[in-house]
């Protein structure tokens, strides 16, 4: 069986890594920098670095702090934020991100997602939806969760897959930063309508959280969560070992073997 990834998530804004509840009310956790070397060391699988505000205030990506994370870890790097081109995809691997996230780009531009397949790769185009329940149906929102789209967000999804995303984070407003289990319903729909992996965002708050994301929903590729990690309620190589408890394939790190 495939292992199954772990991921922490650095959503910057200012220089800063920051966290909110339900897309609001971010506070300051930490440089992104020193944050972003101590989970490489600590096991994690791989990282993905947001810049949370460059969509909504219609800018680049950072790329000064973007190059110092990279710089420091030694494990696969995402790279997201107001990604519009493929002018925005050059820039941000030649800083050295290894997989890039596109999100409100593609809602303005939906060619983007198979011109960047086409030149880089499926496996370095990342597909980042921001889903909310609206009326019973699953909602598209943009710039950060400020917009709703109209757009029915699991047809999105299976449209973008179609056209070359090669992976697909799906991250659950409804749960993000609760801390009471990830949206299980939301991600089983989604896995009925893609075959490339999916990453759950949103909603961990505990081991357990992680433990009945990969025994209820087989097929999901990683876990990604943000708070819980910063602010210590989960560590790492401890959920690694739970996880392999619980029969859940995970990479050993170093740690494990002492």
């Amino acid at each position: 069986m495939i292992t199954k990834r772990i991921i922490p998530c650095l959503d910057v804004k200012d220089s800063r890594v920051v966290k909110g509840v339900n897309f609001e009310n971010l506070r300051d956790v930490s440089d992104p920098v020193s944050l972003a070397k101590m989970y490489s060391e600590s096991g994690a699988d791989e990282l993905v670095f947001y810049d949370i505000t460059a969509s909504g205030e219609n800018r680049a990506l950072f790329t000064d702090i973007l190059k110092k994370v990279a710089s420091v870890i030694f494990i696969p790097l995402t790279v997201g934020g107001g990604i519009n081109g493929l002018a925005d995809f050059e820039r941000v691997l030649a800083c050295g991100a290894d997989k890039v996230s596109v999100n409100s780009g593609a809602i303005r531009d939906p060619s983007i997602v198979a011109q960047a397949a086409k030149r880089y790769g499926s496996q370095c185009v990342v597909l980042s939806a921001d889903v909310k329940r609206v009326g019973g149906g699953y909602r598209l929102l943009a710039k950060g969760g400020k917009e709703d789209t109209g757009l029915d967000a699991i047809d999105w999804i299976a449209r973008c897959v179609q056209n070359g995303a090669g992976e697909v984070v799906v991250n659950s407003i409804d749960t993000d930063g609760v801390k009471r289990g990830f949206d299980l319903p939301m991600l089983s729909e989604v896995l009925k309508v893609v075959s490339v992996p999916v990453i759950a965002s949103g909603g961990a708050g505990c081991e357990q959280d992680f433990i009945e994301l990969f025994s209820k929903l087989p097929r999901i590729s990683a876990g990604l969560a943000a708070s819980v990690f910063h602010f210590g309620q989960v560590q790492i190589p401890a959920l690694k070992r739970r996880m392999r408890e619980c029969g859940i394939p995970s990479r050993i790190i170093r740690e494990d073997l002492c």
